[in-house]
């Protein structure tokens, strides 16, 4: 068995992976299914690398009150919608996110997942927030090599009794919380001004709060078995707006114009896509865009993503009528998502609710 196999910090991916393929008929030769497939020597294919349109919001997110003239900030939020129509996906600098601060999340990332599985798996870290792969796949296809926190952001003021010597890290994580979550509000307001013509008020969306927003710290271990693992099957986010910060790996593509193009980590820059509530609540103006990520046979990838989500009783409702799209809450559209899920492995999402 690989070494990564046998590493007591490592999920047990490779077991998952490998009792998937023989589940779908894929052992080795006609062999048992008792050990984890070699290292393949296959060559991934090409894809395209795409730089995502980079907005400067300094204007915008200034301490300042003044931030910058009513004409710079005009023109960014002309520019975010414009990237938010045609790409769902764009980049942000001078975003008000500390790069020593994200330098010291991904520190204590590595010191995180870096503990023992059964550690991870049981010790109530960030309130029993751990996950690993994908328990739902009934296919290597639908598996996401990968492990995370998925951390509501109320859990992040959870007694140090349980940090023991992390206590570093919910500090951090705090921190980070607070600059990312005054980002994506900053951008999620300014994006439904732009559709509404007027202010759109400090509290849009409703109903996103520290009991409905969270952080979710990702780990991508290597992956030597196939060069067309996902690390995050393709998937569309189910909230109104995602801040993720990742390392220089990369790995991250997104779905343009029915071609799969990857994208460029830019050092400092901070990327932003439209969830699928946007993509409602904007009559399809802004487009939530499928994305995935792929696995490094070599390298491992961290990331941190921001998801700005309302409760679950919020109506999400539309910016003009008549609306594309049925009336449903947050709460009934999550419940759809993990139907769809169970049932059929992978998630059907707003096509559930058209008029």
């Amino acid at each position: 068995m690989p070494d990564f196999a046998r590493n007591a910090a490592e999920p047990p991916l490779a077991a998952s992976y490998y009792a998937l393929l023989c589940r779908c008929g894929g052992g080795l030769h006609g062999s048992a299914c008792t050990t984890v497939p070699p290292a393949s020597s296959e060559v991934p294919l090409p894809v395209s690398e795409c730089e995502l349109p980079m907005i400067d919001v300094g204007c915008l997110t200034s301490d300042d009150r003044g931030g910058g003239s009513a004409e710079e900030r005009a023109a960014c939020a002309a520019a975010i919608a414009r990237a938010a129509e045609e790409w769902g996906f764009f980049q942000v600098r001078n975003h008000g996110v500390r790069q020593e601060l994200l330098e010291e999340m991904r520190r204590e990332q590595a010191r995180l997942f870096c503990l023992p599985f059964e550690a991870k798996a049981t010790a109530g870290l960030f309130d029993d927030s751990y996950r690993w792969g994908t328990p739902t796949a009934t296919s290597p296809q639908q598996l996401s090599w990968s492990e995370a926190f998925h951390v509501p952001l109320a859990g992040i003021s959870g007694n140090s009794r349980n940090f023991g010597e992390l206590t570093t890290l919910r500090d951090v994580t705090r921190e980070v919380e607070g600059a990312m979550s005054k980002l994506a509000s900053t951008l999620a307001r300014v994006l439904a001004e732009t559709l509404l013509g007027r202010p759109a008020g400090e509290r849009f969306p409703e109903g996103c709060d520290e009991t409905s927003c969270f952080l979710r710290l990702n780990r991508y271990p290597p992956c030597p078995f196939s060069p067309d693992a996902f690390g995050l099957v393709p998937h569309t986010d189910s909230d109104f707006l995602t801040v993720l910060y990742q390392d220089q790996v990369g790995g991250l593509q997104l779905m343009k114009d029915a071609t799969w193009l990857s994208v460029k980590p830019i050092p400092g820059a901070l990327i932003v896509n439209i969830g699928d509530l946007f993509q409602a609540w904007s009559n399809n103006r802004y487009k939530s865009v499928e994305h995935k990520v792929m696995t490094n046979a070599m390298t491992e990838r961290y990331s941190v993503a921001y998801f700005l989500c309302p409760s679950y009783d919020s109506p999400i409702g539309t910016y003009k009528e008549p609306s594309t799209y049925m009336p449903f809450t947050f709460g009934e559209y999550r419940r759809k998502v993990q139907e769809d899920v169970k049932r059929t492995g992978k998630k059907i999402g707003l096509p559930n609710f058209l008029v």
